[in-house]
């Protein structure tokens, strides 16, 4: 196996690609770069003046990244995306951002990311941040802990479950992933496998601010969106789901917008997709991971001007 298909099995591909609708002189952002999956197919589109800027704040993906002039590559959150490029003075004709985590992340134990190993509770995407999830589990207050797996795991007893914590870590420090299953053994609600899924989310989210970085991405992103330059985004879970398409639509993180609201600025995006773009049942067999994968798509408006 190949690895960058070790590395990510890019979700949604074609249909990625299609959205984009990718002009060979183009200029085009691949925000979550990971295994360069999605990145490969923009620059088969390309022509020998077109430009891609991959983002990831993973020195891992360095290795994947092609020996091509076309490409910039840039180590950081994709939260900073825009800033890069207004500084090298470009303009996007598309953006592509994947939020899923790369099966790499997962399938390398040491990183912390999966339930199926046992390793430090690290969780972190950026090395170079020093927040990890042993820090949080054992550091942040009964009530911070409660609202974090509430607000992102949506797990059912979030507050038994930073009681428990709180109460466990006056005994020990809470260092690995065995150690906190452990822990929290008694508490599993339903299904094992999806809570302990939910309750690693919310840490994952957490120590890695993904909720923050998201809204950062789409409130200063546009701004570097050339005219009739699409977004186009694959969520992995409702938080993230919700975000985008309320950004999409209203250019607002808020649920309840008014459009007579006499200050409500000028939108910039219109909505290309009405509903999300789900993946194919012979995708879902052959990627599992892509089962709760959603695509959405807008595009930047013409200036009245123009239009």
């Amino acid at each position: 196996m190949s690895n960058d298909a070790f590395y990510h099995q890019p979700v949604l591909l074609q249909e990625c690609i299609e959205a984009l609708d990718i002009r060979p002189d183009g200029v085009y952002l691949d925000a979550t770069f990971g295994g360069g999956g999605h990145s490969k197919e923009i620059l088969k589109k390309l022509g020998p003046k077109g430009k891609l800027i991959v983002f990831d704040q993973d020195e891992d993906a360095k290795r994947n990244v092609p020996d091509d002039e076309r490409v910039i590559f840039v180590q950081e959150n994709f939260r900073y995306a825009n800033r890069f490029v207004r500084m090298y003075k470009l303009k996007l004709n598309g953006v592509l951002a994947d939020l899923g985590v790369s099966s790499y992340q997962f399938d390398t134990a040491e990183r912390g990311f999966s339930i199926r190993f046992d390793a430090a509770l690290d969780m972190r995407m950026d090395h170079r941040s020093p927040l990890t999830a042993t820090k949080i589990l054992n550091t942040y207050s009964e009530k911070r802990l409660h609202e974090l797996f509430e607000q992102y795991g949506e797990v059912t007893n979030a507050k038994t479950l930073a009681k428990k914590i709180v109460d466990t870590r006056g005994k020990m420090k809470i260092t690995t992933i065995n150690e906190f299953k452990q822990v929290i053994d008694g508490l599993m609600y339903g299904n094992q496998h999806k809570y302990l899924a939910q309750v690693f989310q919310a840490l994952r989210i957490e120590v890695n601010d993904e909720m923050n970085a998201l809204k950062e991405f789409l409130a200063t992103i546009t701004d570097s969106l050339d005219e009739k330059g699409r977004l186009v985004l694959i969520t992995f879970h409702s938080l993230e789901d919700r975000i985008v398409k309320q950004w999409m639509k209203n250019e607002t993180f808020e649920e309840d917008t008014f459009s007579f609201t006499p200050d409500k600025k000028q939108k910039l995006l219109e909505t290309v997709t009405k509903k999300p773009i789900l993946p194919t049942q012979t995708e879902q067999k052959e990627n599992t991971r892509s089962r709760s994968a959603k695509l959405r798509v807008a595009e930047k408006k013409e200036s009245p001007a123009k239009a």
